[in-house]
């Protein structure tokens, strides 16, 4: 229905096979675009590269956020080989284990310090650093959770820094729009991904979302990565600014 050919677009956060964030890569390939991907460590390269290697990947480095000099190293190799992006898939977020485990009001301040850079900020440091090679517009995406708008068991400190998270979408969308360049937000339903695993009873969570859902169904990383596609595209010129929800209508339920 649209194509991505000569598409550039940069996609960070794949962990392995079941991240969100190689659902994205998938899709994005699919349709036609180069791909730049990174990893977060040697310990984790030995899973992406391969990944990256599969779809042909055109970058492939390592970003720390929390590291000095990683994320200008990337902007400048994307600089130097491809002269512009289109697309920026934002796929990351973090949050200690004490504080992700306890009561929002006892995290400490260090802990929401850090989830807050690296799950918030770092999309901010990105986009500001895609904008000059987005000079014929672009499309910006990060990655949320609907336990920014409503109370989820476990998921605690987390639901803070995701609605701050959903408001710097909007705000970022408001002050690239008349650029072209375009800023949302996707909000898959619970996913088994490496990521939510380290939140308490997350098997109950994805029990409870796919009976509730109308669907029956959880989302995929396919589904996530369509609709990924689908924003980065022509067709989603005039959408902005925001937060989509990728359930089974899970969210539309009480």
């Amino acid at each position: 229905m649209f194509s991505l050919d000569n598409h550039k677009a940069l996609i960070v956060g794949i962990a392995n096979e079941n991240s969100i964030a190689w659902g994205c890569a998938q899709a994005l390939r699919a349709q036609g675009a180069d791909v730049a991907i990174t990893w977060l460590n040697e310990k984790a390269e030995p899973f992406v590269r391969p990944l990256g290697e599969g779809l042909g990947a055109d970058i492939m480095m390592p970003l720390d956020v929390a590291q000095p000099g990683q994320l200008e190293a990337l902007f400048d190799m994307i600089t130097d080989r491809w002269g512009r992006l289109d697309t920026l898939v934002h796929s990351i977020a973090f949050a200690p284990r004490d504080d992700l485990h306890g009561r929002v009001i006892d995290c400490s301040a260090d802990g929401f310090k850090l989830a807050m850079d690296v799950s918030v900020h770092s999309f901010l440091r990105m986009i500001r650093m895609a904008e000059p090679l987005m000079a014929h517009g672009g499309t910006c995406l990060s990655v949320s959770f609907f336990g920014s708008s409503r109370v989820v068991r476990h998921y605690n400190m987390m639901g803070p820094v995701k609605a701050a998270l959903e408001s710097a979408v909007r705000y970022a969308a408001a002050e690239l729009g008349e650029k072209g360049i375009r800023v949302h937000a996707l909000s898959p339903g619970p996913l088994k991904t490496r990521a939510a695993s380290g939140i308490d009873h997350f098997d109950e969570l994805l029990a409870a979302a796919a009976d509730r859902a109308p669907t029956h169904h959880l989302a995929t990383i396919e589904d996530v990565g369509a609709m990924a596609a689908f924003l980065a595209s022509p067709e989603a010129r005039n959408l902005t600014g925001g937060v989509h929800d990728i359930d089974g209508g899970f969210s539309i339920t009480a």
